[in-house]
């Protein structure tokens, strides 16, 4: 096949996606771990790299990833899918990522398919309760020096 007819074919045979498909995709941040969120109209899914979010290791940190659920109530996640991917960084960063990505998740699908006064509301219970659900934490690690074992610490002088 020569010009513009292999294009044509292969455009014809892809399946057209759904325009009526409401979603958004956020993103949590903590130390190096990254979550990202996509969040949709469903049946209130809520799963974390595929598995459902009560079996979220470790048990200790668990209620941390549920306080956006808690905080904003079970009836406003009933109508919503949330799906979350994580990677990189420790056990604490990556529960502090998804618990950001979620909430972020949902007041990014208030203000974009409900309205600005819904998406306010959402803002101000989760910024009363704690910032790091909506805000970044910009810390990141210190880079190591030569002359020393670490970021700030010296090897130790001697004269002798």
């Amino acid at each position: 096949l020569k010009g513009g007819t292999c294009c044509a074919l292969l455009c014809a045979l892809e399946p057209t996606p759904p325009f009526s498909m409401e979603s958004v995709q956020t993103f949590g941040r903590k130390k190096n771990a990254v979550a990202v969120a996509f969040v949709k109209r469903g049946r209130g899914l809520l799963k974390i790299n595929g598995k459902p979010i009560e079996l979220c290791e470790p048990e200790i940190l668990r209620y941390k990833v549920f306080e956006p659920v808690l905080l904003l109530g079970k009836e406003r996640f009933a109508g919503l899918d949330i799906r979350v991917r994580v990677r990189g960084g420790g056990f604490t960063s990556q529960t502090y990522a998804i618990r950001q990505a979620i909430a972020k998740g949902i007041v990014a699908f208030s203000q974009k398919y409900v309205d600005e006064q819904t998406k306010q509301e959402l803002k101000e219970i989760l910024l009363s309760y704690d910032r790091t659900l909506l805000v970044a934490d910009p810390r990141r690690c210190e880079a190591k020096k030569y002359g020393g074992r670490g970021a700030r610490a010296r090897f130790q002088k001697s004269y002798r």
